[in-house]
């Protein structure tokens, strides 16, 4: 999560150009989240799933690439709730 936060600070510049838009519009290609984790595509993959399924992370789909970024209103409200409910 905290890779994703800023991104341009823990990767390199992604390797797939999906369009016009910025690297880091779209969020970070798994290939590179996996590769900086040091971890089997499969582990990463399913990793990413829950925090997608729980509402931390946005995937977004370019041809064959995943990409995935932080859902800031997601992130926020659990931190508000973490801070002044529990």
């Amino acid at each position: 999560m905290k890779w994703l936060k800023e991104p341009e600070n823990y990767f390199t510049r992604q390797e797939y150009q999906v369009d016009e838009r910025t690297d880091w519009d779209i969020g970070v290609c798994v290939d590179s989240i996996q590769k900086k984790a040091n971890v089997s595509q499969s582990t990463i993959s399913h990793y990413l799933d829950i925090m997608q399924r729980a509402g931390l992370l946005i995937a977004e789909r370019r041809g064959k690439w995943t990409y995935y970024r932080r859902n800031e209103e997601t992130i926020q409200r659990t931190a508000d709730y973490v801070a002044h409910e529990l």
